[in-house]
This record gives structure tokens, sequence and C-alpha cells, in this order.
């Protein structure tokens, strides 16, 4: 003899509807999240565009008040001497698809204050990745005109790599990344800024930095996918709830 356990259509239909509906909740929120992130990332973005629409800041300017976080990316045409023994190469950041460093060298704007300098990039050797690549340094007072910006990114490290991390043998030049606190004490100061040079390539180097962009489109994206699947849910609930429960009714009565 089989015994058939079965669940009454209201209990497993109560279980079903809660299930969609928490399912259905969940997805709507996030892509309402996904929304509000995107709306932040729009925010931020007028306010780097009011930066940069700013009033150019002088040398002058930046010696009577360092830069603050919210200053980040307004113009600035300063003029200083480069500090050339203190250049180094951060590896591994490339442009335009190809490999290569960036090349960071102190500009002092008088006897006590300095800003770091994001100069350009220039291409690794295919073969021997410590051979430096010829670059230019004025010496002398020089014009440079960029934008302020973050110290730059900081990329994973292997093993306990950090700033004394030497690709170069014995050039001390070619680092993974930078840590600006210490990179300042091992040059000997502070520095009131770092700034991103954007004048026309010169002196060896590229500045073909990416355009800001907002980066709301992949947040748009997963906002659609969330809410597709909340009404995918909705869809299917009334699908094998309501419409094939009917249509098999209506079969089984002729």
């Amino acid at each position: 003899m089989r015994i058939i356990i079965s669940v009454p259509r209201s209990r497993a239909f109560a279980w079903v509807t809660l299930a969609m509906l928490v399912g259905v909740a969940l997805t709507v929120r996030l892509g309402f999240w996904q929304l509000s992130r995107a709306a932040e990332k729009e925010t931020r973005h007028a306010a780097i565009t009011t930066q940069m629409a700013a009033p150019v800041r002088n040398t002058a300017a930046l010696l009577a008040q360092p830069a603050r976080f919210e200053q980040l990316h307004q113009r600035v045409a300063l003029q200083g001497e480069w500090l050339p023994e203190y250049t180094v190469y951060l590896d591994n950041r490339p442009m335009n698809g190809r490999a290569g460093f960036w090349v960071l060298t102190p500009l002092q704007l008088n006897a006590s204050t300095r800003v770091l300098v994001q100069r350009g990039w220039v291409p690794r050797h295919q073969l021997d990745r410590t051979l430096l690549p010829a670059i230019q340094t004025p010496s002398g007072v020089v014009h440079v005109n960029g934008r302020l910006a973050l110290p730059p990114s900081h990329l994973m490290a292997l093993g306990q790599a950090t700033d004394e991390t030497i690709l170069a043998s014995g050039a001390s030049k070619i680092r993974q990344n930078l840590d600006l606190d210490a990179y300042a004490a091992e040059t000997g100061g502070v520095f009131a800024a770092v700034v991103l040079q954007t004048d026309a390539p010169s002196e060896g180097l590229l500045r073909d930095w990416p355009e800001i962009q907002t980066g709301v489109e992949k947040n748009l994206a997963y906002a659609f996918q969330w809410f597709a699947l909340a009404a995918l849910q909705l869809m299917l609930y009334i699908w094998f709830q309501f419409i094939q429960p009917y249509r098999h009714a209506r079969r089984s009565s002729f």
C-alpha cells in the first residue's frame, strides 16, 4: 500500500507566495540600491567638474594654503625646480594598453615647500624590465600645469612587498607602490600636494591620462538586471500559481 502525504494547496500556496514576496522585495531593493550608487557617482562627478572649472591656483596660492581633499582636481599652474635625484618609476601602470611606468618627481616650490608631480608615462623595455627609459628633467625654474590629485593608487603586491621593494638592482628607482608619508620621510620633507601634470607630451613622457568618467553605466546595468529578475519572479509566480492551474482545470472539465 502506498501512502501519499499531500500538502494542502492553501499551505503550499502560502509558502510559495511568501518566497515570491521576499525574492521580489530583495531584488527590487538591490535595484534601487544600484540606482542610489549611480546617483552618488553622478553627484561626485558634478563636484569634480566644478573643481576643474574653478580658477587656476598658482604657486603663491598653494604656498599660502596647502591643498585640501575637497579641492581635488582643481587646476594648478606652478613654478619651481625639479628634484631629479628623487624621481621614482611606478611599475605596472599601463597606458593605452601598453605596459610602462608612471614617473613621479618632487617639485621644489620654495625652500620649505614641495609638491609631488606625476609627470607622465613611459613604456617599459620589452626584454629588460629593469632598464629605465631615457627622460629629460630640465634644471632651473620650470613651469608645470596640472590638477590636484590623490596619491598614486596602490596595486596588489606579492609577499611582503613594500615601498622598499626595488625592482631595479641598485637604482632604487622602480617601485610597485608608493606610500606618500614613507616617501616624504625618505626624501626629507612633506608634500603640500600631489599634482597630475597635464601639459602636452614632452621630456620623453606621455600624458594621455584617461578622462574622469562617472562610471554609472555599470550601476544602471545592474539595476536593470535586478528589476528584471524581480519581474521574472512575479511572472513565474502568476504563471504557475494562477494561469497554469486555470488552464489545467479547463482541460480537465472537458
